[in-house]
């Protein structure tokens, strides 16, 4: 979506400069990509499970999503290396634009009781990640055809050196965050 990046390139930068004081438009931090993940535990016993899971993760990052799979063996979980175990989808450019605009304008607002986002989700390096509860926020989702209510994690990864960086980024892009 243009809207989104025509705001972060008149708007959001020049804040970013005054508030910051970067001496180069180079140095203004910028959201590089966002990374839907949901894993799936239950998928160890019924694969069917990812396959629906996978398709509602389309519907909501606008791509078909990568099927995430265990990296070892863990027993008490029966789980084996190698099984599907999860999805994810990685947005850049304008895929992530409009994902990130549905996703302050839409779908965060639809959440019961919402009083902003947590400002906790903060890596120390200005990427930031956000967990939902329930992907039924998202208005892509008909809940009529929906078995069961799962979560993800969303994580945005920017080019930000500090968190304080990132946050200011994010907030000056629509993130409600918590006062």
């Amino acid at each position: 979506m243009a809207g989104l990046k025509e705001t972060y390139n008149k708007e959001v930068i020049p804040k970013l400069v005054k508030d910051h004081g970067y001496k180069n438009s180079m140095q203004v931090p910028k959201l590089e990509k966002i990374v839907l993940n949901m894993g799936l535990g239950e998928a160890v016993q019924n694969v069917k499970i990812l396959d629906v899971a996978a398709n509602e993760m389309g519907l909501i990052a606008g791509q078909q999503p990568v099927i995430t799979k265990a990296k070892k063996s863990i027993a008490g979980f029966k789980l084996r290396e190698g099984m599907p175990i999860g999805c994810m989808a990685t947005l850049r450019g304008d895929r992530m634009y409009s994902f990130f605009s549905k996703l302050v304008d839409v779908a965060v607002p639809r959440v019961r009781d919402f009083q902003g986002v947590s400002k906790k989700g903060f890596d120390g390096r200005g990427n930031y990640t956000h967990g939902v509860k329930e992907h039924l926020i998202f208005p892509d989702i008909d809940i009529d055809k929906i078995d069961k209510i799962k979560g993800m994690n969303i994580t945005f990864v920017t080019t930000a050196k500090t968190d304080d960086e990132g946050r200011s980024l994010l907030a000056h892009m629509g993130m409600p965050f918590k006062k």
